[in-house]
């Protein structure tokens, strides 16, 4: 044991571990330093003894008065925490060796970092209480299919079509009435948000764009969203923050000029740096409405005054340029579930009962790799064809099946 291992704590190493694999300033943000610092501090309790049954008192001697440190660390101890977690019924097993590698993971980093001598968590007697994989392979994620994908896209075109025919029937009127201009704020409302619904789905459903390039990720600062200043409908493009660190551009096909254009007409941006999916969230748009107004001189009374003429925050802020935030993608994951059910479309997926957000871009995915084959699929995923190929095998073994069928088929004619 190294004097800088004895000198360290457990808790001082997996803060520095998670900056390390943080992301943006300071190794803040990230989808995986929020998991990784999940499962870590699922470790450190159960280390210290404050759950795993009561015949478990943590991994320090009982004599101990202390907390755990690396000089209770051995092989024994991953394979004690790996028949922990496998014993959690709630768990899948899958669901299982993810967390256990989040803490691997770390027992890996402290070997290279000189706090421990050997990676003791990868050690088969270690590793021997973990459920075998599953055998889900990524032919079996959810991915929209032809059907699913135009019976959501077709309902959420009626719906914005009759939202926007309504907005258009209040436009019309010449009362100036304070009830027709509620109502004419209310329909607007209603056509901005039915068009948003629309142009997510379109965008999700034929850009095969990740949902967290789309919209903002709450825990990496430098996912915010895109842009109207990222979208380009003349040159059939939008730029977005790829999963490999970089902005980027990406295809804009046409099915989804017609539902951006509208929404775009409808919602007014006051500038380009607007967010083109804004959260309509009704406490956080009120939140933000009255600590800008305020921060920008009006009296408490005034902003009331401001919110009482307008039916929707929204709409205030719209009017006062108070720039929302992006929508997030757990809210997207939410209108996906609603639209779901209001299209009511069948969804027949262990995991997720409604047309879920990663399903566009992978159902995207089997058109382009059927049509064109693994190379200009893997360009416009931006991915590697080789995790295509590995991604979307399941295609190849049906053509390789129905090569094999018309093989059959010959050797039976003679």
């Amino acid at each position: 044991m190294t004097d800088r291992a004895r000198s360290t704590s457990l808790d001082e190493t997996f803060d520095r571990y998670l900056r390390d694999k943080g992301k943006g300033r300071g190794g803040e943000g990230g989808n995986y330093r929020r998991n990784a610092a999940r499962e870590l501090d699922r470790f450190r309790g159960w280390a210290a003894g404050n759950y795993g049954g009561d015949s478990w008192h943590g991994i320090t001697p009982t004599e101990a008065e202390r907390d755990p440190a690396f000089t209770d660390l051995d092989e024994r101890v991953f394979r004690e925490y790996a028949r922990h977690l496998a014993g959690d019924r709630g768990l899948k097993q899958n669901t299982v060796r993810t967390y256990y590698a989040y803490v691997s993971a770390w027992c890996g980093w402290c070997v290279n970092e000189g706090y421990l001598e050997a990676h003791y968590a990868q050690r088969a007697s270690a590793m021997a209480p973990l459920p075998e994989d599953d055998g889900r392979k990524p032919g079996d994620q959810q991915a929209w299919s032809a059907e699913q994908r135009h019976s959501l896209t077709r309902h959420v075109d009626e719906r914005a079509r009759e939202a926007v025919e309504r907005f258009a029937g209040y436009r019309s009127r010449t009362s100036d009435s304070e009830y027709d201009r509620t109502d004419r704020q209310r329909a607007r409302y209603g056509a901005i948000r039915a068009a948003r619904d629309r142009a997510l789905v379109f965008v999700l459903a034929y850009t095969a764009v990740r949902v967290g390039e789309l919209l903002r990720d709450p825990d990496d600062p430098r996912r915010r969203g895109v842009r109207w200043e990222d979208v380009d409908l003349d040159d059939g493009r939008m730029t977005v923050y790829r999963k490999k660190q970089q902005w980027d551009a990406a295809g804009l096909p046409d099915p989804t000029h017609r539902p951006l254009a509208t929404y775009r007409r409808l919602l007014d941006p006051p500038s380009e740096r607007w967010p083109v999916f804004p959260t309509f969230d009704h406490r956080t748009l009120a939140t933000l409405v009255q600590n800008e107004l305020a921060d920008r001189g009006l009296r408490p009374e005034a902003v009331d005054e401001r919110r009482d003429g307008f039916a929707r925050d929204l709409l205030l802020a719209l009017d006062k340029d108070v720039r929302p935030p992006s929508m997030t993608t757990d809210g997207a994951r939410s209108v996906l579930r609603r639209l779901t059910d209001a299209a009511d479309i069948d969804v027949d997926h262990p995991k997720h009962d409604y047309l879920a957000p990663h399903g566009g871009r992978r159902g995207m995915g089997e058109v382009l790799v059927r049509a064109f084959g693994y190379t200009v699929a893997a360009r416009y995923l931006d991915n590697s064809e080789e995790m295509v190929r590995e991604r979307y095998s399941h295609i190849e073994a049906g053509e390789l099946g129905d090569v094999a069928t018309e093989a059959l088929e010959d050797v039976d004619g003679l």
